[in-house]
C-alpha cells in the first residue's frame, strides 16, 4: 500500500508539473503561459508546439486522472480524489469538445492551475487513511 501511495503521489506532481510545462511550449495556444516558459528559458519547445498540445498535454492530464482515482483506493477519501480529478477532466474538455469556444483558454488555464495546485497541496498535506475507534475504512 506504501508502494501505491508513493508513486500516486509522485506521479501526480509529475504529470501535472509535465501538462504545465507542456502548455509553456504552446505559444499560439497559450500566450501567457508560453511568455512564462520563454522567460524560464523554455522557448525552444516552440519547435514541438503541436507534439506537446496534441500528444504531451492529454497524455499528462489521463495519467493525471488515472493516478488520482487510483489514490482513492490508498487514502479513502473521496473529495481528495475528486479535487485531483477535476482538473484533468477540465483539462480534457477544454482541449477537445469545448476548443471551439473562445472561453475554452479560461477553462485550459483554470485546469492548469487547479492541477499544478492540487498536486502541491498533496505534498504539503499528504493522503493519510481516515481511521476512527473502529478502525479503518474499507
Amino acid at each position: 500500500m506504501i508502494q501505491i501511495n508513493l508513486f500516486t503521489r509522485i506521479g501526480e506532481l509529475i504529470s501535472s508539473l509535465g501538462a504545465v510545462i507542456a502548455a509553456m511550449g504552446c505559444a499560439m495556444c497559450f500566450p501567457a503561459i508560453a511568455s512564462f516558459g520563454g522567460a524560464l528559458g523554455l522557448g525552444f519547445l516552440g519547435q514541438w508546439e503541436w507534439t506537446f498540445i496534441n500528444t504531451l498535454l492529454p497524455a499528462f492530464a489521463w495519467i493525471t486522472l488515472i493516478l488520482n482515482g487510483l489514490g482513492y483506493f490508498g487514502h479513502k477519501q473521496w473529495l481528495r480524489s475528486l479535487l485531483g480529478m477535476i482538473g484533468p477532466v477540465l483539462l480534457l474538455l477544454s482541449l477537445y469538445p469545448w476548443f471551439q469556444y473562445a472561453w475554452s483558454t479560461y477553462v485550459t488555464y483554470s485546469a492548469l492551475a487547479l492541477m499544478v495546485v492540487v498536486s502541491i497541496g498533496d505534498f504539503i498535506y499528504p493522503a493519510n487513511r481516515r481511521c476512527d475507534d473502529k478502525g479503518c475504512a474499507a
